[in-house]
């Protein structure tokens, strides 16, 4: 795990030394990446320099150092991640009489591609990994994405000019990073709470794609294709389905979940996992618990606030798993004090708030273990998210009304305001009146009006609508707004899992966990997401993910087999804060000065007065609108971290 930046100029544009110097900014941006240590290389005749930042996982000796050349001289190589078939790969190598100077998978990586072919061998790879390849040969620039975008990789080209880094910072440290705000990615970003790939924040900056090989040659223009279609995946498995018992699915995907998990327990370092007492943590610690004779080293955090407090049931799983547990519990007020270090951890606006307890976590883990294996990538891939089943109830229903029934049924609930219904709802048993209950209908007149199942889980998934917001707005298209999506998936639950397999796990989920993690020097390994795992998932029938409302019933009965079904059965609760109370108190004064008025005018981005206005509902306590709110400050955080007072890298490029 580390941090990788690169860029190539013009044939003979600056000297060695000075190629260096760039390229050692743009590691130093991001040293928190790569603690242990750092190198640079560069190719004067050419205008190529990569750097490298080093978390050392695997070889900790000299032997691992970045950039590192092939054994032939054709490659060099920087690159974040790690490949948990590289010892496999390396008997292969070694019986074709390839010979190794160190015992690290970047070596290995190097040699296959020498022998294979780059895209042949990344075909092989089971990993993680973000990749920046010079062939010294054809004098060509290749990057790679891993299949499911775990690790980072941006990219952008000015002029003459190509630069790539593991994160934004890196690019702002180099001379000729000329950023522009997208104001289509800024209607995007108030859609989803994040920019959807291939976009970025900034005009012609981009995230390389989940499965990708961009490929530069010098002088020439970049190209990109997949290695890995998600899509192409999904389609496949529907289409073959696995037939078996309940038993044999079950032995099927335990065996494979063993083999993930064990690979992602090999490191020259000290290994952990999270540990939150709910589904996919607790069967990933159950399997790593399984295979290890020590005890698990396993972490959790809790808060001092009953309702968002999961640490009881980590250490009821710890305890039946025997696992060395450490739990700290976080007041409101040191969770606070993470919100001013988002902005620059995230580079982008990034409104998932669950960034704060992974942050925390990730923190406490560090401070025992180097390496964690975390649960993410579950609910996509054995259907477990809570809107899933309420999208499918839903349209259950609502496809058996008119549309201009929905749609009268709707104006007729938006005509009586939140308040006036909850009064009017007030003498309903508590058990029969949810929380809020006006706020709710006016968020069920909004899905009324939509007109089939896919738009009715695009306003599930949507926090603004960007119009409402932001004027003229013209957001761009995404996978989410793919008509044809139903035609080669007719069943709504594949559509809905799909979806969130290519948006909101790499966009979202997968950006939160490494940027929390990394921000504190912390490799995060995330098991359930290993390609054979994504594409077994998708092989199995829905009576295995879904059966009598019960989610991720597979994954369960592998877990039943270690863990008490009492110790894991319960509502799932999420990795959630109070954003909402903290914004009516001890966030408010942070909050009003970001929602300044006159603020928002002179940003000209969003409509000042409809911001205003969600504002003053939410502090009445009227509307919930915690989630927006979040969304438009991470929006002016983020502008006030790097647009208004750049930093000292960013000032040096003008």
């Amino acid at each position: 795990m580390c941090g990788i930046a690169g860029f190539l100029a013009a044939p003979g544009a600056a000297p060695a030394a000075e190629l260096e110097r760039r390229a050692q900014a743009m590691g130093d941006a991001m040293a928190h990446r790569g603690p242990d240590d750092h190198g640079v290389w560069s190719d004067p005749e050419t205008g190529t320099a990569l750097c490298h930042r080093r978390l050392a996982i695997v070889d900790l000796s000299p032997a691992g150092h970045q950039p590192m050349h092939s054994g032939s001289g054709r490659y060099v190589i920087t690159y974040n991640g790690e490949i948990y078939n590289f010892q496999d790969l390396r008997a292969e190598l070694e019986a074709k009489g390839v010979t190794f100077r160190g015992h690290s998978d970047t070596e290995v990586m190097l040699e296959a591609f020498t022998a294979y072919g780059i895209e042949a061998a990344v075909k092989r790879l089971i990993g993680m990994f973000a990749i920046g390849l010079w062939d010294r040969q054809t004098r060509t620039l290749t990057l790679i994405r891993d299949r499911l975008g775990i690790k980072p990789l941006y990219w952008a080209k000015f002029g003459s000019l190509f630069m790539f880094g593991s994160e934004l910072k890196a690019m702002h440290a180099l001379p000729g990073w000329q950023p522009r705000i997208d104001r289509r990615a800024v209607a995007s970003y108030l859609r989803h709470d994040y920019v959807p790939a291939p976009h970025t924040i900034f005009e012609n900056v981009f995230k390389l794609e989940p499965g990708s090989i961009l490929t530069l040659p010098a002088g020439g223009e970049p190209t990109v294709q997949r290695f890995w279609d998600a899509r192409e995946v999904a389609r496949n498995g529907i289409a073959n389905p696995i037939a078996g018992s309940d038993a044999e699915l079950t032995d099927k995907l335990e065996a494979l979940l063993k083999d993930a998990v064990q690979r992602r327990m090999v490191a020259d370092v000290p290994v952990g996992a999270f540990l939150s007492g709910g589904v996919d943590s607790s069967a990933v610690v159950a399997l790593m618990q399984s295979a290890n004779p020590g005890r698990v080293k396993t972490f959790s955090i809790g808060f001092d606030i009953p309702e968002y407090n999961e640490a009881p049931h980590a250490a009821a799983v710890a305890r039946h798993l025997n696992t060395e547990h450490t739990e700290l519990t976080v007041t409101s007020e040191e969770a606070m004090d993470v919100i001013p270090r988002l902005p620059h951890m995230f580079d982008e606006p990034f409104a998932d708030s669950s960034q704060i307890p992974t942050f925390l976590v990730s923190a406490l883990t560090r401070q025992h273990v180097t390496v964690s294996l975390s649960g993410d990538g579950g609910d996509e891939l054995f259907a477990g998210y809570n809107r899933y089943q309420l999208a499918l109830k839903m349209w259950r229903g609502l496809s058996l009304m008119p549309v201009p029934a929905r749609r009268a049924m709707a104006a007729s609930i938006k005509a009586v305001s939140p308040d006036r219904w909850s009064q009017m709802l007030s003498p309903l048993p508590a058990q029969l009146r949810p929380k809020a209950v006006g706020d709710k209908l006016h968020k069920l007149a909004d899905v009324l009006i939509q007109p089939d199942n896919t738009a009715i889980y695009r306003r599930l998934v949507t926090h603004w609508e960007p119009p409402s917001i932001m004027p003229a707005a013209d957001e761009y298209d995404t996978v989410l707004s793919d008509r044809s999506l139903s035609s080669e998936m007719p069943e709504f639950l594949d559509q809905m899992q799909f979806l969130d397999l290519v948006t909101y796990l790499p966009d979202d989920i997968l950006t939160k966990v490494d940027r929390a993690s990394m921000a504190v020097a912390l490799e995060a390994r995330v098991p359930l997401i290993d390609h054979r795992v994504v594409e077994l998932a998708w092989r199995l029938p829905h009576h295995v993910k879904v059966r009598n409302g019960v989610s991720k019933w597979l994954l369960r009965q592998v877990l039943y087999r270690h863990v008490p079904k009492e110790l894991i059965e319960r509502p799932k609760m999420g990795f959630g804060i109070p954003i909402g109370e903290w914004l009516r108190g001890p966030l408010r004064d942070w909050a009003e000065a970001l929602l300044d008025e006159r603020r928002l005018i002179e940003a000209g981005f969003l409509d000042a007065a409809r911001v205003r206005q969600v504002w003053q509902e939410h502090l009445s306590g009227q509307r919930n609108w915690q989630y927006l709110i979040w969304n438009v400050l991470m929006l002016e955080a983020w502008w006030q971290q790097w647009m208004t007072a750049p930093t000292p890298q960013a000032a040096n490029t003008h």
